[in-house]
Parts: C-alpha cells; sequence; structure tokens
C-alpha cells in the first residue's frame, strides 16, 4: 500500500460548491499529474470547514495551511511552491483581523474563530471525505454501533444517552434520553426512527453542512437509536432544496447496506434496520415533528393536536422517535468517550456543545460549534470578529423566525437553554443573526414575520388569521401611519397567537415581535410618534436632502439617479426633488463628499 506524504483538503460544501470549489480540485488533480505527483499527494473533497465567508477553503497537510478565498488560477502556484518546493504561498494564507488583511495563520486551529470552538457534531466536517465510509471508519465510524449491538442492552444505551444530558438540538431541547425512553416503553412490535433534517430558518444551515459532511454519523446513530427502543426502519425527512446533502446521504446509505451497517442482521446479531430518504418541498411547518410525520406519510403537511405524542402514535400510527441532525451527530461520540465526558461540558442543565450559523452583520460568517454556556459576545467580539466597517454591534436574532432578539446591552448572556428563555428567546435550532446600527429592529420583526405568514399552513386560526393581521399593523407603523394604540393592539395580538396556536410555528411566530418590543419600543414609538426610522431603514419615513455647504457638484449623483430626482448646474449645490425620489440610496452611494443625507 502507497501512503501519500501530503493531502489536499478541498471544501466541498454548498457555500464553496457555488465558489467552483470541484473545480479547484480538478485543477488540483490535473496539476499534480503535470508534475508526477499523482501518487504522492492525495485530493480530498471534504464537507464546510465552518469559515463560509472565506471560502473556497484549501487545507495542506501535512502542516496544516490553511488557504482561504482560493480560485482556480492559484492551485498552480500552490502546487509548484508548497507541494514541490515546501514554501507555504503566503498571500493565500487566512489572514485574521479587521477585513481580514491582519496577521497571517498558517494552521486552522491558531485563528481565533476556531480557538474556542469544541468540534463534536462537526468533528468530521472538513476532516473527511463524505462519500468514502472507509474514512469515516478511520475515524472510529461505526465503533459505537458495533459497541451497542455487541455488548450494551438498549436500556443500557437510553441510561448513557440520559445521563450525557443530551437535549434535543432542533429547537424544543427535550432531553434525548427521555424521548427515547418514551418510544421504548411502548409494546408495538412495529416502531420507526425518523430525522428531522427540513431546516428551514432563514440563516440556518447546521443541519444541511453535517450531512453534507459527514452523513455516516447520522446513518450510525439512527441505527443505534432503532436498537434502543426496537424499531428496523428509519425516515431521513430531508429539504429537496439541499441537492448535495441528498446525494451524499444516499451514497452513504449505500455504501452502509453493502459493508452490512444497514440492513439484515447487522454484525450478526440479528438485529434489522434499514433507512430511507424521504424529500419535503421546503415547508417551514414541517420541521414540526407531527407536521413532519404527516408529510412523510404522504399527506399535506400539517400539524397534529398532541397528545398522543410521536412516542405513542407517530408516523403511521405506530411508536416514533423523532430527532433533528445534529441531536443525531452527538450520539456516537457519547457512546465512543462516554457520556461523563459530553456532560463535562456545557453547564448544569445545558450539556454538550451546540452548533451555531453565525451570519447577517459579522466578519467571519460561517458555522460555529462551542459549549453550551460560551457568552454570546465571545461568539460576536472574539469568534465572529466584531461587525465589519467600525459599526456597533445592536442585536443578535437567535432561534430564526421563532426566537427573540437580544440587544447589546445582554451581550454577555450566555448562550444556553435556561439563560436563552430568561431573556425572551430561544437556542433554538442553531441560526444567530448580527445586527449592527444600521438595522431598524421594527423592520426586523416584520422581516420574519413576512416569513411566518408565508409558511404558515392555515390548518389554525390563531396563526393563519392572527400572524397576517401582525403583519398588517407592523406594515401600517413602518409606513409612518401607525399609532400608538396600534402598538399596544399589535402586543395584545402577539399574546394571543402565542397562547392559542396548534403548533410551535404559531406559539413562537410572535417572539420576533415581543422581544423587539420589549427591548426596543423606542423604534416603535419613534414610528409612530415621531414619523421618523432612527436607524434609516424604512423608506416610506425617510427623506433624501442633499447639503448645500458639502455638495461640489461634481454630477455624480444626478448620473447615477434613475428617476432623474435630482438636478443643478456643474460645480453647483444640487437639489432632490422630493415628489420623484424612490428612496433607492443610488445617490448617497455615488456620493464622494458625504453631502447626502437621510432625513
Amino acid at each position: 500500500m502507497t501512503f501519500a506524504r501530503a493531502h489536499i483538503l478541498v471544501c466541498g460544501g454548498t457555500g464553496c460548491t457555488s465558489s467552483k470549489s470541484p473545480e479547484i480540485r480538478e485543477e488540483f488533480e490535473r496539476q499534480l499529474e503535470n508534475n508526477g505527483l499523482q501518487d504522492e499527494v492525495k485530493v480530498v473533497q471534504t464537507g464546510c470547514f465552518g469559515l463560509c465567508a472565506l471560502g473556497p477553503i484549501v487545507v495542506v497537510y501535512p502542516e496544516g495551511a490553511f488557504y482561504s478565498m482560493v480560485t482556480v488560477p492559484d492551485v498552480k502556484e500552490i502546487v509548484e511552491e508548497h507541494i514541490l518546493k515546501g514554501r507555504v504561498v503566503q498571500r493565500l494564507l487566512y489572514h485574521e483581523g479587521a477585513e481580514h488583511k491582519g496577521e497571517a495563520h498558517a494552521s486552522l486551529n491558531d485563528t481565533d474563530f476556531y480557538r474556542k470552538q469544541k468540534r463534536i457534531a462537526l468533528r468530521n466536517c472538513g476532516v473527511i471525505n463524505p462519500e468514502e465510509i472507509d474514512e469515516y471508519i478511520a475515524y472510529d465510524g461505526y465503533q459505537a454501533l458495533a459497541t451497542c449491538l455487541t455488548e450494551k442492552t438498549p436500556q443500557e444505551i437510553i441510561d448513557i444517552v440520559s445521563a450525557s444530558g443530551l437535549r434535543g438540538r432542533g429547537g424544543a431541547g427535550f432531553p434525548t434520553g427521555r424521548k427515547w425512553q418514551f418510544a421504548s416503553a411502548e409494546k408495538d412490535p412495529v416502531k420507526y426512527i425518523t430525522c428531522n433534517a427540513d431546516e428551514g430558518d432563514p440563516g440556518a444551515f447546521m443541519d444541511r453542512s453535517i450531512l453534507e459532511g459527514d452523513p455516516h454519523s447520522v446513518i450510525e446513530a439512527m441505527t443505534i437509536a432503532g436498537y434502543a427502543i426496537g424499531s428496523h426502519q428509519g425516515y431521513v425527512y430531508v429539504r429537496a432544496e439541499y441537492p448535495i446533502a441528498v446525494k451524499r446521504l444516499q451514497v452513504a446509505i449505500d455504501q452502509a447496506r453493502e459493508y452490512g451497517f444497514l440492513g439484515k442482521n447487522i454484525f450478526d446479531t440479528g438485529f434489522d434496520f434499514d433507512i430511507e430518504i424521504r424529500l419535503g418541498a421546503g415547508a417551514f411547518v414541517c420541521g414540526e415533528e407531527t407536521a413532519l410525520i404527516t408529510s412523510i406519510e404522504g399527506h399535506r403537511g400539517e400539524p397534529r393536536p398532541r397528545p398522543p405524542f410521536p412516542a405513542n402514535k407517530g408516523l403511521f400510527g405506530k411508536p416514533t422517535n423523532n430527532n433533528n441532525v445534529e441531536t443525531y451527530a452527538n450520539i456516537p461520540w457519547i457512546i465512543n468517550h462516554g457520556a461523563e465526558a459530553f456532560a463535562a461540558m456545557g453547564t448544569e442543565k445545558s450539556k454538550g456543545t451546540k452548533v451555531f450559523a453565525l451570519g447577517g452583520k459579522i466578519a467571519n460568517t460561517g458555522l460555529v460549534e462551542i459549549p453550551m454556556g460560551t457568552t454570546l459576545r465571545e461568539v460576536i467580539e472574539e469568534i465572529g470578529g466584531g461587525c465589519p466597517n467600525g459599526k456597533k454591534f445592536k442585536a443578535a436574532q437567535t432561534g430564526g423566525p421563532s426566537g427573540g432578539c437580544i440587544p447589546a446591552s445582554l451581550i454577555d448572556t450566555p448562550l444556553d437553554y435556561e439563560s436563552m428563555a430568561a431573556i425572551g428567546s430561544i437556542v433554538g435550532s442553531g441560526g444567530l443573526i448580527v445586527m449592527d446600527e444600521d438595522n431598524c429592529m421594527v423592520d426586523i420583526a416584520k422581516f420574519f414575520l413576512e416569513f411566518t405568514v408565508d409558511e404558515s399552513c392555515g390548518k389554525c386560526a390563531p396563526c393563519r388569521i392572527g400572524t397576517r393581521r401582525m403583519l398588517e399593523i407592523l406594515n401600517k407603523i413602518t409606513s409612518g401611519q401607525g399609532t400608538l394604540e396600534d402598538i399596544d393592539r399589535l402586543e395584545e395580538l402577539c399574546e394571543h397567537v402565542k397562547a392559542n396556536s396548534l403548533c410551535g410555528l404559531g406559539q413562537t411566530a410572535p417572539n420576533p415581535v415581543l422581544s423587539t418590543l420589549k427591548h426596543f419600543r423606542d423604534e416603535y414609538v419613534a414610528h409612530v410618534v415621531d414619523k421618523k426610522c432612527p436607524a434609516g431603514v424604512c423608506k416610506a419615513l425617510l427623506n433624501f436632502h442633499i447639503e448645500a455647504d458639502k455638495c461640489k457638484g461634481c454630477t455624480k449623483c444626478a448620473r447615477n439617479c434613475p428617476v432623474g430626482a435630482i438636478s443643478g448646474e456643474v460645480r453647483q449645490p444640487h437639489v432632490i426633488d422630493v415628489t420623484k425620489c424612490i428612496k433607492c440610496g443610488a445617490c448617497i452611494e455615488n456620493c464622494s463628499f458625504g453631502a447626502i443625507v437621510k432625513a
């Protein structure tokens, strides 16, 4: 057997794929062959490394050189300089700091972005080729399944999961071991395991990245869960909008069957288990477990009243255990390393780690896996690198449309289930959207509510009608037609929808509105009393004005105005006709003298 002296890892996640990482990988193979290195150096397609803002990412081992924003023309230089001559290409290394032009880092783990992370669910993402089962096996893959089937009873496995303190990472945070115990206690000979991969929160891509980078971890965990509760069939419900994840998951299922890790008589123990994929059509409500189950059965995805709970009567009327992708991804690690090792991370009631999709007004966009209890400040300022362009951090939205806005005054709040609930927000599935001083919080609430209204299944009146009435009030406020009574009416309506909706989607839909009303009520008042948007976002409340003492009469603003609303002579102050102005902002973007302001 010939061992490669170097490995070139090329990110194959969705983000990097969209930036031509497949072409980069092909170019590496071509350049290596041109230099006679095809037998000495191996090119490996991986999943997401996490630092999505700087893709495509290439890491060269054994040095661990971390190259970012690599292009196809850069490949020749990396091969000729680094691979042939042993000289790291400094200009392509990830540079940490303002605008990513600060200190260069030759190693992934030396960066602030990775230093505070603890990768459990993401342990193999960016490390192995997700389409090669042998690479997963080399990193202890299927060892946990072998241990469970040959050394543990079903109850012993449930006890380990319970002792670990693992809670559902899909948003609700329900203890995983307890959920498994409920399903195990049912006497029905037919039971099902389902995996929720219907990731619908705006800005969330945790589950997608795990399926793209480490699909075998989910397959292994579902099989362990099947053994633990007495099930022989599993279903992964995944959005059809995730083509790379679906492809790699199917490849992994086929490989697991070929190796005997799925199917009949696994490890010669007499235990049978298999998995099938079911594609969702992108309905946010199908992230709710009863709606997901209804969709798998072939019906329109709508939630069901609970009880009965899925553990008692779920898929096809049979006892069913449902967890999301990230929850399952933790299971093999817990079995291999012990419940105590997992429970040692995090807080007293929120054990282990949590993956967050960090996005919005943040320097380092990407996936972050941190111990529960890490503060929001650490994530924003240290891992995330702060808000770009010197802007001040204003708020963070956790939990997507179901979560709440956390103001800058609460930036030292720990990210765990109890601390988030105490301030009116949730950890949720892990979306974390950062906002700076230029964001209008009323507009943010409206954005999330527009999403919820569009995604409501319409089954119950509080959600179907109530969210739409809430949105109408928000539109009235942001258009300058609102009153103080509208704010009170909005708050009252939020509480009604929250208390009376059938499922979690409707029950949590008011959260973005309620949290912004709580922490940013002054902005609502400014919209209705002063008829102004403090952040200068709501167009109906804006007017653009040219300050005569600053205007040089360069005519650039007039030449770039799409509706001809600006007039004036060369070298003379210009003026804006507010009756024609569409408030697009093109004039501000093109003014070199800072003469145009929002009023």
